[in-house]
């Protein structure tokens, strides 16, 4: 008897540690996640109010072009890259407006449109791959080249992933880590 009880406590701690791995779930006494932590924003983002700086396509004087996107950090504990405050659904760092050359497409929806679902209700599993192409229930993709930096700590074999239209950018989607709270442009690549 003694045994199984030992061995049931066992199990029950190795789930919560798993649940809890490196604190994504939640943090600091039991409190949810700011950012991540299996939370699936209802909607996609706003489009960028008009008055919205773009990002510059040259660099200042004596600057080096950006190659990777970071973002202001917003909050304490927030990642410094794009991500999606769960307080409110806040798409951080999607506000640079139609005109980001980093998202400008010669031929938008080349491969045609996604027709798997968008938003909440349509959970993916990632599948394989890698930045340069990944795929989920016979759907691929690639990422921006300016957001790989983004989704270096994707785990491209189980994360869960939400897709939503992009309202700014024609021929990109993003897609949503709900693990880390974080998202990026995504090219559709076909089924």
């Amino acid at each position: 008897m003694k045994k199984v009880i030992g061995l049931s406590l066992l199990m029950c701690v190795a789930a919560f540690a798993q649940q809890n791995k490196g604190g994504e779930q939640s943090r600091g006494g039991g409190r949810p996640a700011a950012v991540g932590g299996g939370h699936l924003p209802a909607r996609g983002p706003a489009p960028a109010k008009a008055s919205a700086p773009a990002r510059a396509s040259a660099p200042a004087r004596a600057e080096k072009p950006a190659t990777e996107n970071h973002v202001k950090v917003d909050q304490k504990g927030h990642p410094d890259v794009p991500h999606v405050d769960v307080k409110g659904d806040k798409w951080v760092g999607h506000d640079s407006g139609p005109n980001d050359p980093h998202y400008q497409m010669a031929q938008p929806f080349a491969h045609g449109h996604f027709s798997g679902g968008f938003g909440p209700s349509h959970v993916f599993v990632l599948a394989g791959g890698n930045a340069q192409r990944f795929w989920f229930n016979n759907f691929y993709w690639d990422v921006a080249a300016f957001d790989y930096n983004i989704v270096a700590g994707w785990n491209w074999m189980g994360d869960q992933i939400v897709i939503y239209e992009d309202p700014d950018h024609p021929g990109w989607y993003l897609a949503y880590n709900a693990r880390l709270g974080t998202y990026a442009h995504v090219e559709y690549l076909g089924g």
